[in-house]
């Protein structure tokens, strides 16, 4: 085993290692990283400089603000009112209360941009409801927590800011327009799956619908549902960087949760600003500590240790796209969502691309996957938030929750090998050339 063989080894047993030793996943990465350079003599300072660098970045201000945004919005009266919304848009259908969950997580996706917000915010209404109306409390669990996956690609997504970040500056605004129909295409899948199932179970519609009834609604819902245009209409029109809009919208956001809803009041906002800095903390740590580990990667040629290996697979591009989602799905089991696209995307996008894959299209497959990944043991936290609110044992809500993971996993393969779901409106405003998204032969 020569010298470089031997680094990559230290680098990545160490890191596993101190995984499966359930030790903080910033501490195994930097360790990691340290023992690596340590073990070719060279100098511990460039660990540090990494560190620094990985956080200097403008793009990654916008990090802070949507995490401040998604919180207040999160905890300032919303919920119920994008619960009603959805139940006059879906709650007419059989197994409607399953319905309304669903689409009013890609409501609220758009405004907290969390999976783990969604749930336990809509979560703690949901889910009691639905046991209320006759639902089995673990399939409403599994609705719930499924669904709440729609929050990470619907925008305004800080893990969207951060993969674009990681991805060499790659544009926040093209992510932001890319996530809108594979968001829709997910929320279709899980309502499919949930109307086969509450057919088979024989659960109840709700009231007929009524335009009226959404009219009225949606007039509650605007303040809310606004502050995602002031995101995506602000980037995409070039008026404000992502950075900026993301800041109007806290402003915004603090607003529309203290004056208009009033479900917050100053102490909760204060209270809601310390759950931001300890949310944040783990983020910035996770970016700075992945910034050395990714230097030791591209040091060591990694990236093109894995294109070899992948290759020496298949050359077939279906079939590497298929071992891509594969490897991501396995790393969403063990790691969080921010460590999987800092430590993946630089080894992994230059093979997607080689296949014909968009950057833009990768990066919501990579999210997807990751997404997925917040559902799986033993890592899954939105998993764990779902069965603590329902107050049922983790392994009863993974086996209620299999069906919607088949549903996933069809939403994430049309997403990967149709790529107009994720490229269609980016193309549409300019941000994505007209022949990309060329795998096996797709357009």
């Amino acid at each position: 085993m020569d010298a470089n063989s031997a680094a990559i080894m230290v680098l990545l047993l160490s890191f596993f290692i101190m995984i499966l030793l359930r030790f903080p996943i910033a501490y195994s990465v930097a360790l990691s990283a340290i023992f690596c350079l340590a073990y070719q003599g060279k100098d511990l300072a460039a660990v540090c400089q990494q560190m620094v660098k990985g956080i200097s970045s403008f793009s990654l201000m916008a990090v802070p603000f949507f995490i401040t945004m998604g919180v207040l919005m999160g905890t300032g009266g919303i919920s119920e009112k994008l619960l009603n919304l959805a139940d006059a848009c879906v709650g007419w259908m059989t197994g409607g209360l399953a319905m309304v969950n669903i689409v009013a997580s890609y409501f609220f996706g758009g405004i907290s941009g969390s999976a783990a917000a969604d749930t336990a915010s809509l979560g703690s209404l949901e889910i009691p409801m639905m046991v209320n109306r006759g639902y089995d409390v673990d399939f409403s669990t599994a609705v719930t927590i499924s669904s709440s996956v729609e929050g990470v690609l619907v925008p305004p997504s800080h893990n969207m800011v951060i993969y674009a970040t990681t991805a060499g500056g790659l544009s926040v605004g093209s992510l932001f327009l890319a996530g809108y129909l594979p968001g829709a295409v997910l929320a279709g899948c899980l309502m499919v799956g949930s109307y086969i199932i509450s057919k088979k179970r024989h659960y109840p519609k709700g009231k007929a619908f009524s335009l009226r009834f959404f009219l009225k609604e949606l007039g509650v819902s605007i303040w809310a549902l606004a502050s995602i245009l002031i995101v995506v209409v602000g980037v995409v029109s070039g008026l404000v960087t992502a950075t900026e809009s993301a800041a109007i919208a806290v402003i915004y956001s603090l607003i529309v949760s203290v004056y208009i809803y009033k479900g917050l009041n100053w102490k909760g906002v204060w209270k809601c600003l310390d759950d931001c800095v300890n949310t944040l903390a783990i983020v910035l740590i996770l970016i700075a500590t992945s910034s050395a580990f990714g230097y030791c990667l591209t040091t060591l040629h990694v990236p093109d240790l894995a294109a070899q290996l992948i290759r020496g697979v298949s050359d077939n591009p279906v079939v590497i796209a298929i071992l891509l989602n594969i490897i991501l799905l396995l790393l969403g089991c063990i790691m969080d969502m921010a460590p999987i696209i800092l430590i993946s995307t630089p080894i992994l996008l230059p093979i997607a691309r080689s296949i014909g894959l968009d950057p833009v299209q990768y990066g919501i497959i990579v999210v997807l996957n990751c997404g997925i990944g917040l559902l799986t043991p033993p890592v899954g936290a939105v998993l764990f938030i779902g069965s603590a609110i329902a107050k049922r044992p983790m392994e009863k809500v993974v086996v209620a929750t299999l069906p919607f993971y088949v549903m996933m996993v069809l939403a994430l393969l049309i997403i990967t090998f149709v790529p107009g779901v994720a490229l269609f409106i980016p193309k549409l405003f300019g941000y994505v050339p007209q022949g990309a998204g060329v795998l096996a032969g797709l357009g």
